[in-house]
């Protein structure tokens, strides 16, 4: 009988991430423009951050800024689909890094994760950014890969929004990942 042999494209599980460490967690009491984690240790290979939340009111606009700097090293590419049209788009010069969180219900919450790769390194920094919205039957899923364009370790991490505020309630965890 012929043996089965492993996919070249399965990763083994000593190449998958092995420990996700909670640096911290904030959850809204009242409602805020902003959430900031600060003092970033460099020693985990990656971050994740997952919001679950919702506004006070629908459209805004969230954005995300490593190490309070708002000068024009961000860029994104964004893919979006709603089941019945597509669409993509691209930003390049930005003061910030737009997150798929847009604000477009104040009832339906939103999941959100932010991969932040290498984010110690002394190469730019990438990210992942994966939303997926159900709006009880039109919602969307969206994904953009960003670019902050500083070889500078991240040690803080702003998510802040342009014309609302995130809903009391809204869970905003940020996670050290081990050997990605």
């Amino acid at each position: 009988m012929p043996q089965v042999q492993p996919s070249p494209f399965t990763e083994s599980k000593d190449n998958m991430a092995t420990t996700y460490d909670k640096i911290a967690t904030t959850t809204l009491g009242s409602a805020a423009a902003t959430i900031d984690f600060n003092s970033i240790a460099g020693t985990y290979t990656d971050l994740r951050l997952v919001i679950v939340g919702k506004y006070t009111s629908a459209g805004g606009n969230t954005r995300i800024v490593f190490n309070s700097d708002t000068s024009s090293l961000y860029s994104s590419t964004r893919i979006t689909g709603d089941g019945t049209s597509a669409s993509s788009d691209r930003l390049t010069a930005q003061a910030n890094l737009r997150l798929n969180f847009d604000g477009n219900s104040t009832t339906i919450p939103d999941l959100l994760t932010v991969d932040i790769f290498s984010y110690a390194g002394s190469t730019f920094k990438t990210s992942l950014i994966t939303s997926s919205e159900d709006k009880n039957g039109s919602g969307s899923v969206i994904r953009t890969v960003g670019l902050y364009r500083s070889a500078t370790a991240i040690t803080s991490i702003t998510i802040n929004l342009s014309s609302s505020t995130m809903a009391a309630g809204t869970i905003a965890t940020l996670y050290g990942i081990l050997k990605a």
